[in-house]
């Protein structure tokens, strides 16, 4: 049976997807790219961002076979990389927007949480009434590093790969080009295989911010 947990995991996975790919646009508009922005996409307004597969369908089918966790993504923003100022690191700085914006997010919330544990409006015992709301926030957190972590992978077309890119011998930057038009083969294995390998990684992460470990 879906809990309202589920539910408000999957509005808050979709939110932060959005967060994410709106960055990418932003930090890409900085750097002297417009095309997400004449594209519709330099917007907080899910609409334009929802992708019916990532944003809706993966997410739902996580939830429902009680999966353990929700995962799922919105549709990339555009830009030409040939419009940026930076033309070295330009695209690495596109790429790192989007998982700096969730590691900000989970960084804020989680500082939250500690923030009401001082002062007592919550409490480390997770049995009392003010349970849900903290459970709330701490989804907020680790959905965040959850999305974090998972772009950061250097697997194209993630954004760890796209952050690696521009340190690496040219032969190599090819390779990792060619890798693009596998990549949402390369991605799904990667869900299916080396998934729960970052899990350790998210919950290490979770507990330094919070101070806590997630449920």
């Amino acid at each position: 049976m879906i809990s309202f947990l589920d539910i408000f995991a999957f509005i808050v996975l979709i939110y932060s997807a959005i967060i994410h790919e709106y960055m990418h646009g932003w930090m890409a508009d900085r750097l002297g790219d417009p095309t997400a922005k004449y594209s519709g996409r330099l917007t907080l307004n899910p609409i334009p961002h929802i992708d019916p597969v990532g944003s809706i369908l993966l997410p739902l089918i996580l939830i429902f076979s009680n999966s353990g966790f929700v995962f799922g993504y919105a549709k990339p923003v555009p830009y030409n990389p040939y419009n940026l100022k930076d033309q070295k690191y330009g695209s690495a700085k596109v790429a790192f927007a989007g998982p700096l914006a969730n590691i900000i997010t989970a960084v804020f919330f989680g500082l939250l949480i500690r923030l009401a544990l001082q002062f007592g409006f919550f409490t480390a015992d997770k049995a009392v009434s003010l349970a849900l709301p903290m459970a709330m926030l701490e989804y907020i957190v680790f959905i965040n590093l959850l999305l974090a972590v998972f772009n950061l992978i250097p697997i194209p077309p993630l954004d760890g790969s796209k952050i690696l890119a521009p340190f690496l011998p040219y032969s190599w930057q090819a390779r990792f080009s060619a890798l693009e038009s596998y990549g949402l083969i390369l991605v799904f294995l990667f869900v299916m295989v080396g998934f729960m390998a970052i899990l350790p990684v998210v919950n290490f992460l979770f507990y330094f911010i919070v101070g806590l470990k997630f449920f």
